[in-house]
């Protein structure tokens, strides 16, 4: 009898509670809007989709306007979820939630002639990315590389909004449109 009342007090623990894993965003589209704040120009909008997800169809990469020189934008990203075209997720709002664990990064070639800088900060003080500030200055083509990092250390030594090696993590979405201006 003892052994049996040992027995059922083992089986009964905690160890059979699920574990229920934080599911991450589907992201099938990205779309980074710059609106000038300084300088001539219109808005100029980049964007990225890819709703059958890696393999099929290659991503569609467009840009709609053109950038000018010697001009302050300043820039948004919107992350969608349109893999069911009835009911379109905004996953921005999802990324904005859960600020301390993303990051968003930069990345310009060099021979193109802007700057990057983040507009926002998580709670902690530290960069996401949503929001920027981009500055062009002469005339010049390049890629620029927009990554979103889930899980980054935001603080790792050598960090920056164009490298994103230090800082970890797992790339959410990453796509590079070709600049010109």
């Amino acid at each position: 009898m003892l052994f049996a009342l040992i027995l059922f007090a083992v089986s009964c623990g905690d160890d059979d509670d699920p574990i229920i894993p934080n599911e991450e965003e589907l992201i099938t589209d990205l779309i980074y809007t710059l609106v000038p704040n300084s300088g001539t120009g219109g808005t100029v909008t980049f964007s990225f989709q890819d709703r059958d997800g890696d393999g099929g169809q290659p991503p569609v990469i467009a840009t709609n306007g053109t950038l000018v020189p010697n001009t302050v934008y300043l820039g948004t990203v919107q992350l969608l979820d349109a893999s069911d075209p009835s009911d379109v997720e905004d996953i921005t709002l999802e990324v904005a939630e859960e600020d301390e664990e993303h990051q968003f990064f930069y990345q310009t070639a060099t021979a193109l002639d802007v700057t990057v800088d983040y507009a926002d900060a998580d709670a902690d003080g530290n960069p996401i990315g949503i929001r920027t500030t981009l500055t062009t200055g002469a005339s010049s083509s390049g890629d620029m590389t927009i990554i979103l990092r889930h899980e980054p250390n935001k603080t790792a030594a050598g960090i920056s909004i164009s490298n994103p090696t230090p800082a970890g993590g797992a790339t959410d979405v990453e796509t590079t449109f070709q600049v010109a201006f």
